[in-house]
């Protein structure tokens, strides 16, 4: 809109116009913009008056301040760089919003909360000869820079798209010499899953108020992840553990002049008289073991072979939250906070401002040619021409949609070492896995020489029906090992056999009868739960971390011990949208709607059609589930406790930051308190309970139940074995060990396991 003062300058100085006639060049003394006014004598009567508002300068707009900051820095000052916070368009909050009868023509509208920076990109795209949206590479980006030519009055004529998969002064530059237009298919695949998931959740939240609690809401791919966590938890319910055992040996090499412990090597038994071994009871494994005992043990077999391991891909965008999860015990939205710092830019000193990762919410592996050349140029020059394949590796992706590159650094030559002083501690460990994992996957295969071996025992003379197998294997070529490797294979090393040869005889130094019992399937993590949604072909990298993070603000799901566990009214939930809208709750249907998605993106479906076939089948499900779903009552829990203002039971409830205590006379009495989880040990300093915490930030921790008089805690889990050295606590360091908070020794969780089970047979 044009500034309605008259034409007065200031700050006026003789200039040319570009036709070399003369002018007069100033700023208007109202919205400061640049005005010309011609002369009124000669040659210059009857000349068009030239708009005192002409447009000048290119703007760019991106969606952060921070992504801001790096691309102004690469642009210089001939762009002016605006940051639009997200969407600046969305459906009412306040009304479905959506047409049906009308093709399902959406109706945005700019939120309250996003005028003042509309306004603002408005008035910077008025003043611009040329708009760049320079939003993220994705559908949602796309659709972001859609709404902002809307939203801000940008003609098309003047928006030109842009897209860059890192944030470096090479792909930024490349990125402005080729601009392109709205690419609309990708804008109908967003609006087509923004339309869907209206239709859905703004159709089953009002029926959940009516039968269940106000309050619910219901989403059409985060009802689908609810119901793996709900079937998870009834699987584990429903299990019933099965006693089995197992006998490993100790057994030596018959040397005298070897060390003892290269002598040594433990084995399993594997087979008896060919079957495979069932030790269902201690009975018939004690029997086994009197006969071993007397048991003369001789090398039947001995295979060596040479394997060869490949590198993993670089990460996309599940591989990555899984490993931050298991590595950095990040949950996702942690991870994907984090790495959107990394991608958008970090300040390196100097004034230097760079984007360190490539943009990290894809499902591909590609991996651009001069990304591969660079990190073989830099393998070659600190590790060696040997730890370099003939040709760079080629990664397949499956079903991968959207045209990006994995997630890498955008250098190699930026190591984890050299950009440490500029980054937080979340910060450098996530580049530090992203980094490592990248360049390993360009490394070539490590090689291991692997031995398996074959003992049999029994009577020193005919037939021997036991079969004992050991297997080791020695790390013969590191390869990509040396950057990247597991808790696995970091012990692979450690699994050395003795040399032996067939015929040869060993002797028996102990055997180890051990109980167990089939564990339940463990329930979900969120990494884990992010493949299961990734197999079943559920989502798509942009909505992992939504789906996970919404089904638990909701309270449907909540975190214990790292691991989702659905609450009561998830569960009351799940069950009915599975009974009345199984459409909605199935797998397949679901991921055939990704499917179609994809299609949409890709121009081979149009996107009312594939709304009008859901609406078609959803609207019959949803009237019937009107009909006929039933009011369910939610009974709160009783805790045991009495409310210490009012004396009326105390119960369990759920809210939005997840379970906790309450009055059950609420609203007249409003007394509440935090739920703490116990965790079944006792407190060492002053024999309290120790119970589950969190921080603010939602970081889990343990500590005292009578804080504030017992201060202890601890931010990794105790268990209620006690220290085999000192009697002290400890707490679990890592997946397979465990240390003493009082000595401060370490100890494998196996170990500790077993003496516990033992200690425990003592006392019966």
């Amino acid at each position: 809109m044009k500034c309605k003062t008259k034409r007065e300058m200031q700050n006026a100085e003789p200039t040319f116009t570009r036709t070399g006639q003369p002018a007069t060049k100033g700023t208007c003394s109202v919205c400061g913009t640049k005005m010309f006014r011609m002369g009124k004598t000669g040659a210059h009567k009857g000349l068009p008056r030239p708009d005192p508002h002409q447009r000048d300068g290119r703007l760019v707009i991106v969606e952060s301040p921070a992504k801001a900051r790096t691309v102004g820095r690469f642009l210089g000052r001939d762009y002016e760089v605006k940051a639009s916070i997200g969407h600046v368009r969305d459906l009412l909050r306040s009304r479905l919003s959506v047409d049906i009868e009308n093709n399902f023509r959406p109706t945005y509208r700019v939120p309250k909360q996003k005028k003042k920076v509309v306004k603002e990109l408005k008035a910077a795209a008025a003043r611009a000869a040329d708009v760049y949206l320079a939003t993220d590479p994705d559908r949602e980006g796309e659709a972001i820079a859609w709404h902002l030519m809307t939203a801000a009055n940008i003609a098309k004529t003047r928006a030109r798209r842009v897209v860059f998969h890192e944030i470096t002064q090479r792909a930024v530059e490349q990125a402005f010499s080729h601009p392109r237009d709205i690419d609309m298919q990708l804008v109908n695949a967003q609006q087509a899953r923004r339309i869907l998931d209206r239709l859905v959740g703004y159709s089953i939240s009002p029926l959940l108020w009516k039968r269940v609690k106000g309050g619910l809401s219901a989403g059409r791919v985060q009802s689908v992840a609810l119901r793996l966590v709900v079937e998870r938890e009834r699987e584990i319910e429903a299990f019933l553990p099965v006693e089995y055992w197992t006998i490993e040996a100790d057994l030596a090499k018959c040397d005298g002049q070897m060390p003892p412990e290269e002598r040594k090597f433990r084995a399993e038994l594997h087979r008896i008289r060919g079957q495979e071994v069932d030790l269902k009871n201690e009975v018939d494994t004690q029997r086994i073991v009197e006969q071993l005992e007397r048991a003369a043990y001789v090398v039947a077999q001995v295979r060596k072979r040479e394997r060869r391991r490949r590198p993993r891909p670089p990460f996309i965008t599940s591989t990555m939250q899984r490993e931050a999860s298991s590595r950095l015990h990040f949950n996702t939205r942690r991870t994907m906070r984090i790495a959107q710092q990394l991608y958008e830019g970090v300040d390196l000193g100097g004034g230097e401002r760079m984007g360190l990762i490539t943009y990290m919410r894809t499902d591909s592996t590609n991996v651009a040619k001069s990304a591969q050349q660079e990190a073989r140029d830099y393998i070659r020059r600190t590790q060696g021409e040997d730890f370099l394949p003939p040709k760079p590796p080629h990664y397949k992706t499956k079903g991968a949609q959207e045209a990006h590159e994995a997630i890498r650094p955008t250098s190699v030559w930026r190591t984890p070492t050299q950009v440490k002083p500029y980054l937080s501690r979340d910060q450098h460990r996530l580049y530090s896995l992203i980094w490592r994992r990248f360049v390993a996957s360009q490394m070539a295969p490590a090689v291991l020489d692997t031995t398996s071996i074959d003992v049999l025992a029994g009577p020193p003379r005919g037939e021997k029906p036991y079969l004992f197998r050991a297997t080791g294997s020695i790390i013969k070529f590191p390869g990509w090992l040396v950057l990247f490797r597991s808790d696995k294979e970091l012990g692979e090393q450690e699994s050395i056999l003795p040399p032996l040869v067939e015929g040869e005889e060993v002797d028996l130094i102990e055997l180890i009868p051990e109980q167990h019992f089939t564990q339940p399937p463990p329930r979900y993590s969120e990494a884990t739960l992010i493949r299961a949604l990734e197999e079943n072909g559920i989502g798509r990298p942009s909505t992992y971390a939504p789906i996970v993070s919404t089904i638990q603000s909701r309270s449907y799901v909540e975190r214990v011990d790292n691991r989702l566990r659905p609450t009561e009214l998830g569960m009351i939930v799940c069950d009915l949208l599975v009974e009345h809208f199984p459409q909605v709750m199935n797998m397949g249907f679901t991921a055939q709607m990704e499917t179609d998605l994809d299609r949409i993106a890709a121009g081979e479906r149009e996107w009312v059609p594939v709304l009008r076939e859901f609406w078609e089948t959803f609207s019959q499900t949803l009237a019937r589930a009107e009909a006929n779903m039933a009011r369910v009552e939610i009974s709160d829990q009783h805790t045991g406790e009495m409310c210490p203002q009012c004396g009326a039971p105390l119960v369990f409830k759920w809210g939005r930051y997840g379970k906790f205590i309450s009055c059950s006379s609420y609203p007249q009495c409003r007394f509440h308190k935090p739920y703490l989880e116990k965790i079944g040990v006792d407190c060492p300093q002053c024999g309290g309970e120790l119970v589950e915490r969190r921080t603010r930030k939602g970081r889990t921790f343990y500590g005292c139940s009578n804080y504030p008089e017992c201060n202890f805690a601890s931010w990794k889990r105790p268990i209620p074995t006690p220290c085999p050295e000192c009697g002290g606590l400890l707490t679990l360091s890592g997946r397979n060990s465990v240390q003493c908070t009082l000595c401060e020794a370490k100890f494998p969780l196996r170990e500790v396991e077993r003496e516990k089970v033992t200690s425990h047979r003592g006392d019966e």
